[in-house]
């Protein structure tokens, strides 16, 4: 899950619980830094930090924290020469430092304005400053070129982590066809938030696209209506060429962060006849993975979605396949029984 969307569960379930933040990794690891889960008073969980393996140490711990109402940040040690924690040989190959804060108080505050200030479309950042044995916390428009950091106030110690949060991006999904469906779900899952948009009505039920936000009328028409600009994402896939140019002609002026379309080279050279093909227009769409299918399409044009987002975000995106190491079980247990979560780096 997105940070935006832990904000979002959070707000929607303001129950006891600790926020775990990833904040510093050092080699490979399964989440980056600001990569964030929840772990309630109850047990639950929402999103993960790892593949599972650093979950259940998490819960112990945040079941103590929220009893001493006390932060603590822990050091998971996850190279391959190290010793396996609780019998899982997890060689994923890095070290990570979590954050453990419960969020009550001025951590729930923040928070709250956080959710605020996404639910308002504004980017965002929580900055976290060292205060003693406690954090303060400041919330704030996100850092931009144009917009620098502010310098930590003097009675802090020290910047502790500074966190930018993205509001849901939108995908602007324009043709409700048999092979939009699997794109709805899988992008719905992804974080983020579908729109779908076709002249048929016939085709626009909650049946077929649940948890999307759908929209019937002329697609060129309803992109401007929705004002869809750089921010968000937009799919061609109305199959029906008059109606598909004149998309293509009403979102390009807008500059998107993406916009894919859907067809053969033949069908594509048709439809961008005379117009300009921007660096943001993928068509076809999709990564080439030798899809076939609906489904398998699906997964082509996610795995897009996916690299473009994280290169607009960090500039890291790459389509190449990357050696993710070792998960867990695929190692024997060591011998000498250390753990791999270090000793003697908790709380301050």
């Amino acid at each position: 899950m997105e940070a935006c969307e832990i904000v979002e569960c959070w707000m929607t379930d303001a129950a006891p619980a600790v926020l775990a933040t990833v904040i510093g990794v050092e080699g490979h690891a399964y989440r980056k830094p600001g990569a964030m889960m929840l772990l309630y008073a109850d047990g639950r969980t929402r999103g993960t930090i790892s593949p599972g393996c650093l979950e259940r140490d998490l819960l112990e711990r945040a079941q103590r924290l929220l009893a001493e109402s006390r932060c603590e940040i822990v050091k998971y040690d996850m190279r391959p020469e190290e010793d396996a924690i609780w019998g899982d040989a997890l060689g994923c190959g890095g070290v990570i430092k979590v954050l453990l804060e419960p969020l009550a108080g001025e951590a729930a505050d923040a928070f709250r304005e956080v959710g605020a200030r996404l639910g308002a479309g504004e980017e965002t950042s929580i900055i976290r400053y060292r205060d003693g044995a406690a954090i303060a916390y400041e919330v704030r428009a996100k850092r931009t070129a144009d917009r620098p950091a502010v310098p930590a106030a003097s009675r802090f110690e020290r910047l502790l982590f500074e966190q930018n949060v993205t509001p849901r991006p939108r995908l602007l999904l324009f043709g409700a066809g048999f092979d939009a469906e699997p794109v709805a779900r899988i992008a719905g899952a992804l974080g983020f938030g579908v729109v779908v948009v076709d002249w048929r009505p016939g085709l626009l039920s909650v049946a077929r696209f649940p948890g999307a936000e759908l929209i019937c009328g002329s697609p060129a028409e309803v992109a401007v209506e929705l004002g869809a600009g750089p921010p968000d994402y937009a799919l061609v896939m109305g199959h029906q060429m008059q109606k598909d140019r004149a998309l293509i002609e009403a979102l390009l002026p807008a500059r998107l962060a993406y916009i894919g379309v859907i067809g053969s080279a033949r069908r594509i050279a048709h439809l961008f006849d005379g117009l300009p093909m921007p660096p943001f227009v993928r068509a076809p769409v999709g990564l080439r993975i030798g899809a076939e299918g609906a489904e398998e399409i699906a997964v082509s044009i996610a795995a897009e979605l996916i690299a473009v987002r994280r290169k607009n975000g960090s500039g890291e995106a790459d389509e190449r396949v990357e050696n993710r190491c070792y998960l867990p079980g695929g190692r024997a247990e060591r011998q000498n029984g250390q753990a791999q979560a270090v000793p003697g780096v908790c709380g301050w």
